[in-house]
């Protein structure tokens, strides 16, 4: 069952969710249950999206067709907060990057987090990777790199300072926590912008709300297990029967070009099971909506 705590949040006049849901018993791996919102006039996705706690893009997959800026008022929306865990250890950090979406399981505890996040953009994608937290950082400082600044003045015209302190124009928002992957430049880091959040924008960084990565900031300590997968295909033989199948839209490549759905073996032998409806996973491996399906013979 999933288990939804409103915040204090709701006396202000945007309400902010936080997604928790116990964990799935009986070797389930589904979490949560589908939602609907009927678009109230002057809504629009990004406001929605807030109000749930989930990625723009995954309201926009969700929903195909509907105009993210100007949704029709009364139209049902699908909110996208049910959905199949990544096929990894329950512990510590877990990014999908398809799913723009990060999955934080405490210790010593039946439940799992979920929150949207931004990532890498093409020419600077997120890498897959098992590392651990380097070091947690409040108020940090900003030091862009040198191809950061060059592509900031080139692109945009903009100057950036070779540090920017901590404050209201730090992008890395008030918390930020570093990977020890590389030379440490990755991390995961809020914002003190209205923007990314849900997409594919960052310079390869995680992005996460201010509220989000306030509460994860102290929850999350230092050595703690993080594990960056590329699973744009999930699915699960259900304790009762049931076939899930949940496809996201795959990572696009550095030219710019997308890449093709290829499915792995254990995906190959969970679609051709007996009971399993193949007319079903090709609905769903096009729509690519982000929704589990169910795949099961009728």
């Amino acid at each position: 069952m999933r288990v939804i705590i409103l915040g204090l949040a709701l006396l202000m006049s945007a309400s902010t969710w936080a997604n928790v849901y116990s964990l799935p018993t009986n070797g389930s791996r589904l979490i949560g249950e589908i939602q609907h919102h009927i678009v109230q006039k002057g809504e629009y996705f990004q406001t929605i999206a807030k109000q749930y706690n989930v990625g723009i893009l995954e309201l926009m997959e969700s929903n195909p067709g509907v105009d993210p800026f100007l949704p029709t008022p009364g139209l049902d929306l699908i909110i996208p907060t049910q959905m199949l865990l990544p096929d990894t250890a329950y512990k510590g950090i877990v990014i999908n990057l398809p799913e723009l979406r990060l999955y934080f399981y405490p210790k010593n505890k039946r439940e799992v987090h979920v929150f949207p996040i931004g990532i890498g953009r093409v020419g600077r994608e997120t890498p897959e990777m098992t590392t651990k937290i380097k070091a947690r950082i409040p108020n940090p400082s900003w030091t862009p790199p040198a191809s950061i600044r060059q592509e900031h003045l080139e692109e945009r015209g903009e100057v950036l300072p070779r540090i920017v302190p901590a404050g209201p124009d730090n992008p890395l928002g008030k918390f930020a926590m570093q990977l020890a992957y590389g030379d440490g430049s990755y991390l995961i880091h809020g914002t003190n912008k209205d923007f990314g959040v849900g997409m594919r924008v960052s310079a390869g960084c995680i992005r996460l709300n201010p509220d989000d990565i306030e509460w994860l900031f102290d929850k999350v300590k230092y050595g703690e297990p993080v594990r960056i997968i590329n699973q744009p295909v999930k699915f699960s033989n259900e304790p009762n029967g049931v076939k899930i199948f949940e496809v996201y839209s795959p990572l696009s490549r550095s030219d710019g070009s997308q890449n093709v759905i290829k499915l792995s073996q254990q995906a190959l032998k969970f679609t051709t099971q007996a009971d399993v409806d193949s007319r079903k996973v090709t609905d769903a491996l096009l729509a690519q909506s982000g929704l589990p399906a169910q795949v099961q013979l009728n």
